[in-house]
């Protein structure tokens, strides 16, 4: 069955996490740490309903479906080939009872499903704005690392209109685009509630941000201890291989 969900070009990554398996494509743009470290920061509850906003290869929708109990996760992705790819992983790992990968625009997503109906919003967007660094010329990583079919506050606002009152919403980002995170998630009621920064190493400033917020939450910023993904020796720190359930 596996094998013919796989096509020649394309590779399968095993994901250390309860037998899950990833189908890539190396000349597309593969996921990486961020999309790891997003699905182990979030806290989802039993039987909650969870929707990711521009999925790609659907790596966040599926480790949450072996990280927790979610009784439905959605994974929502504009390019075809791509949620195609991401509906054949969720095949190969049977998940088809809890995982669905819809193709298309998240800014038309309520035309698939009702407002206000999800408990969480998950999402690893395009982290370069319009006319930051070089566009790549191959269109599925152009669209994966810049927003070019979305920016941040069409997340931000279509995230707010998913989401239930108290629900949560995480996102995995960029630090430098922590003032726009902020005043665009209070913008439409999502308050900020906790930060992670993650550093290379001890000795670097951070490359990456956690945030969650809740839905019409009261206003409290709690900043979490920051995580070294490497050792001064270049080797993963005992928290990243927590987190990826690998022998040291």
């Amino acid at each position: 069955m596996g094998e013919k969900l796989v096509k020649e070009y394309e590779r399968v990554d095993d994901l250390q996490c309860k037998g899950l398996r990833l189908i890539q494509d190396p000349k597309g743009f593969c996921f990486g740490i961020d999309a790891v470290l997003l699905s182990n920061f979030c806290e989802i509850r039993k039987n909650w309903r969870v929707i990711d906003l521009g999925t790609g290869t659907g790596i966040i929708p599926i480790l949450l479906a072996g990280k927790t109990n979610a009784k439905e996760i959605v994974g929502v992705e504009i390019q075809p080939s791509v949620a195609e790819m991401a509906s054949r992983s969720v095949k190969l790992n049977q998940l088809e009872d809890r995982v669905k990968i819809i193709q298309e625009d998240l800014k038309n997503i309520l035309e698939h499903t009702d407002p206000f109906t999800f408990d969480c919003v998950t999402s690893n967007p395009p982290y370069m704005n319009a006319g930051g660094g070089l566009l790549n010329p191959e269109s599925m990583k152009a669209i994966s690392r810049h927003e070019v079919k979305c920016n941040l506050e069409d997340i931000i606002s279509v995230s707010s209109k998913l989401v239930k009152d108290r629900g949560h919403f995480y996102m995995v980002h960029r630090p430098h685009r922590l003032v726009d995170i902020i005043y665009l998630c209070r913008k439409y009621k999502l308050e900020p509630k906790k930060i992670r920064f993650i550093h290379p190493n001890k000795n670097k400033k951070p490359n990456i941000l956690l945030i969650q917020c809740v839905k019409y939450g009261r206003p409290e910023l709690k900043f979490m201890d920051p995580l070294y993904v490497y050792n001064e020796d270049g080797t993963y720190t005992d928290e990243i291989h927590e987190i990826y359930g690998r022998d040291k």
